[in-house]
C-alpha cells in the first residue's frame, strides 16, 4: 500500500463526510480526488459509482429515519431517472471528452452549491407538476450514467432554486434519487469493459466511514451552509484542474 493510496483514502472518507451529512453520497468529490490524485479516467467512473452506492444507501435510511424524505417528489424522478442512468452507464465518453465534461460539470456544482449555502429554510414551498419532475429526472438520469454521479448534486440546488421542497426534505429526496440513479449507471457501466483500481477496496471502507459520519451529523444538523461551502471549493478547484489536463 503506496502512500497515494492512503492520501487518496483519506481525502475520500473526508469527501464521504462532508457529502453525506447534506443528503448526498460524494460521486463529484470522489471525482474530485481522482482528479486531483491523478487516477485514469478509465477507472474514475466505475468507482465513483461503486462507492457512491455505498455511502447513498446509508444517507438515505438515516435521512428517512429523520423523517427528511417526499414520496411525492421522489418518485416521479426515480421513475424517469432510472432507465436513463442505465442508458448513460452504457455509453462511454474518450478520455478527451469526458475530462472537460466533468470539469464542467463540477465547476457548475460548486458554483451551484455555494450560491445554495445560505437558501432559508423557512422559504415557502412551491407545488411542481409531476411532468416536469419526469423531464427533470430523465435529464439527470441521463447526466448521471454518461459522468459517473449520482445526479443529486444537480437536483439539489434545482429543488431549493424553485422551492419545490424545504432544505431538510431535499437532503432525503437528494439521498434516496442518488442511489437508485448510481446502482443503474452502475449496471449500465458494467454492461462494458471497465478498469477498476486496485485500492477500490481500500477506497470503499474509507467511504462506508465517512459516509456513515457523516450522515449521522447532517441527519440531525440538517441544511448546514459552511459545509456546502466548504464543498464548493473543493468541487471548484477539481473542476479547474479536470479542464487544465483534458488535453493530456
Amino acid at each position: 500500500m503506496s502512500a497515494h493510496d492512503i492520501i487518496t483514502a483519506f481525502l475520500i472518507l473526508l469527501a464521504a463526510l462532508l457529502y453525506a451529512s447534506v443528503g448526498h453520497a460524494g460521486a463529484s468529490g470522489y471525482l474530485a480526488v481522482m482528479a486531483l490524485m491523478t487516477v485514469p479516467p478509465e477507472q474514475m467512473k466505475v468507482s465513483a459509482l461503486g462507492l457512491n452506492v455505498l455511502v447513498a444507501m446509508i444517507a438515505t435510511v438515516r435521512f428517512y429515519r429523520a423523517g427528511a424524505f417526499s414520496a411525492r417528489l421522489f418518485w416521479p424522478l426515480a421513475v424517469a431517472s432510472v432507465p436513463m442512468a442505465y442508458i448513460g452507464g452504457t455509453l462511454t465518453l474518450p478520455g478527451h471528452i469526458y475530462k472537460p465534461v466533468v470539469g464542467v460539470l463540477l465547476i457548475y456544482a460548486a458554483v451551484k452549491s455555494f450560491a445554495t449555502a445560505k437558501t432559508a429554510a423557512t422559504a415557502e414551498i412551491r407545488s411542481v407538476a409531476t411532468p416536469i419532475l419526469l423531464a427533470v429526472g430523465a435529464a439527470l438520469g441521463l447526466l448521471s450514467g454518461l459522468t459517473g454521479v449520482g445526479g443529486g448534486i444537480f437536483l439539489s440546488p434545482i429543488l431549493i432554486f424553485y422551492r419545490w421542497a424545504s432544505t431538510k426534505i431535499v437532503s432525503g429526496v437528494a439521498a434516496a434519487f442518488i442511489l437508485v440513479n448510481s446502482i443503474a449507471a452502475l449496471a449500465g457501466v458494467l454492461t462494458n469493459s471497465y478498469a477498476i483500481p486496485s485500492s477500490l477496496p481500500l477506497w470503499a471502507v474509507a467511504a462506508l466511514l465517512g459516509g456513515f459520519i457523516g450522515a449521522e451529523f447532517g441527519s440531525r444538523r440538517l441544511g448546514n451552509p459552511n459545509i456546502q461551502r466548504l464543498l464548493a471549493l473543493v468541487l471548484l478547484i477539481a473542476g479547474i484542474k479536470m479542464m487544465l489536463t483534458a488535453a493530456s
